[in-house]
């Protein structure tokens, strides 16, 4: 048997905009299906937002994604800091993107990192031939890696 984990994603609102941008990053395609799709009246607050949503690409890479329900403010991103060279953060995840090669995974680094905060720059590293973080737009927390 055969058990995959698969990274679930909350936003606030902005759940199709991260999953379209996800999509145009690694590919793939989009299934989306709204609190409407499920019966909730159309013209009612949040009736468009996503309540299922999911990316799914040839290339293996699958990720799905939620707008939860309500109006509240959205949690507050985790702090991250360098002490003794090294980045340290309060995030309660990451999502690691492994790949084979500089080329295929610094292409990924490339789109992701538009508008994003970068904790570590993508380049060689003590264990790979090349590491980054960085958090995106959407205040997700990013390593991308090449297979050493």
């Amino acid at each position: 048997m055969a058990v995959h984990a698969v990274a679930h994603l909350n936003f606030r609102g902005e759940a199709r905009e991260a999953l379209e941008f996800y999509r145009s990053v690694f590919g793939g395609d989009v299934r989306i299906a709204t609190y409407g799709d499920f019966g909730m009246p159309q013209d009612a607050p949040g009736s468009d937002h996503v309540v299922f949503g999911q990316v799914v690409g040839e290339n293996g890479f699958q990720v799905m994604a939620y707008d939860v329900p309500g109006g509240a403010a959205a949690a507050p991103v985790g702090e991250t800091t360098r002490e003794n060279g090294m980045t340290i953060t309060t995030e309660k995840f990451f999502l690691s993107v492994d790949g084979d090669s500089v080329d295929e995974v610094g292409e990924f680094w490339k789109k992701l990192s538009e508008d994003a905060t970068v904790i570590e720059p993508f380049g060689p590293s003590q264990w790979a031939p090349a590491f980054g973080m960085l958090r995106d737009r959407f205040g997700i927390t990013w390593i991308l890696q090449v297979a050493a």
